[in-house]
């Protein structure tokens, strides 16, 4: 039986579970048959569309996510599926379901998100929070319908004046402190710390080293990108002087990455970052001992130290690092794998390390954002936070 005629045989979610599986290198598949009950036929279709046009695999996730809970979200407001285009009245109702003020609504149980939209959304598995919503997550689900009215090619209401007022109106209303990825940053000594429970011969102790070392050193590597690195990327350069200064010095190991798509760059362009030292010695430690000659670099090793053929997951890599931090005596609640990321930066500051040089290794896109972590490092040992200690 040929495709055309399997599919009038399944129902409309059976055919999108189907649909979905042409994206399960980047959709999560433990969620297919849940996507397939909130998305539309015209929802899979646009997925589909986005991802041969390649758009990165960590936006797409993003996206198709966003657009369940949109999905879900209008199903619960409206009783009806997510209209396209958009009216503008339907973009301010989201707002002012997802971002409200705790107060008001202690005098007015119909501010805010009514009890039935929330308890339809708490069924299905969609809403957790009991409170408003972050603004950052509202703001992010906004900018995906938007983007996806954008490829459908039609307009929507999300340039608008009033939605934009509403929503800067509506933040201010429901203030919530911004929590960072990690609590905490891995700088250089909790990073010692990190590595020294990867002391043993166990082929996951080397592994776990290589992780850490490699995600740090070279610019704070995101855990998707951590994940998804392949042998392939990588090259072997001249060795380099451990004292530049020094003709005599001794030289150290040097290896380059090319980054490819990352967050913030396109598979075309040049990023590549390099590893010198330490972590070039783990990396071929690993790769020796793993015997792995091409593809994924970092994977799954189950109890007898078989080795998966499959790369780990973005989440076993924060994982790793939870768990890592637990062995070292750390709360591993304080702690992420984007603990890595701004632990480069943090500890590039304190170091003294030019901040266009620490950008070009850690390819920050944004001069404010990396920033931020610099002046932080030089705040906390500033004059201005230490006028009661002396």
């Amino acid at each position: 039986m040929d495709d055309t005629v399997k599919g009038r045989f399944l129902d409309a979610e059976s055919r999108r579970a189907v649909e979905l599986d042409t994206l399960s290198a980047i959709l999560p598949m433990d969620r297919r048959d849940r996507l397939a009950q909130l998305l539309t036929d015209d929802d899979v279709a646009t997925l589909k569309h986005l991802a041969r046009e390649g758009m990165g695999e960590n936006s797409l996730r993003a996206l198709a996510s966003d657009l369940a809970y949109l999905e879900g979200w209008a199903a619960a407001a409206t009783g009806g599926p997510l209209p396209w285009p958009a009216t503008e009245a339907l973009a301010l109702k989201f707002v002012a379901h997802h971002l409200w003020d705790p107060a008001q609504r202690e005098n007015d149980p119909r501010h805010g998100m009514p009890a039935e939209v929330a308890a339809a959304l708490r069924a299905e598995g969609l809403l957790r929070s009991d409170g408003a919503h972050a603004p950052s997550t509202v703001k992010r689900r906004l900018a995906s319908w938007g983007t996806l009215h954008r490829w459908k090619g039609i307009e929507g209401p999300f340039v608008s004046p009033a939605l934009r007022s509403a929503v800067r109106l509506a933040v201010r209303a429901s203030p919530r402190t911004r929590r960072r990825k990690s609590r905490r940053a891995v700088t250089r000594d909790v990073l010692d710390r990190l590595a020294a429970t990867c002391a043993t011969d166990r082929l996951a102790d080397t592994r776990d080293l290589a992780i850490l070392l490699l995600a740090f050193a070279s610019g704070g590597r995101r855990r998707s990108e951590v994940a998804r690195l392949r042998v392939e990327q990588l090259s072997d350069e001249p060795a380099v002087p451990l004292d530049p200064t020094d003709p005599k010095s001794p030289t150290l190991p040097c290896v380059s990455i090319q980054l490819g798509r990352t967050k913030t760059g396109d598979a075309d362009d040049e990023g590549r970052v390099f590893l010198v030292g330490p972590p070039v010695e783990a990396l071929r430690e690993w790769l020796e001992r793993s015997d792995i000659r091409k593809g994924p670099v970092f994977r799954a090793i189950d109890r007898w130290e078989a080795l998966d053929e499959r790369a780990l997951t973005p989440q076993s890599v924060n994982l790793i690092v939870k768990r890592r931090c637990a062995m070292a005596g750390l709360d591993p609640r304080d702690f992420a794998a984007h603990g890595l990321r701004s632990g480069y930066l943090t500890e590039a500051a304190r170091q003294g390390v030019a901040l266009p040089e620490a950008m070009q290794q850690s390819q920050h896109r944004s001069v404010q954002q990396a920033a931020s972590y610099y002046n932080e490092a030089e705040r906390a040992q500033g004059r201005a936070a230490r006028l009661l200690t002396r």
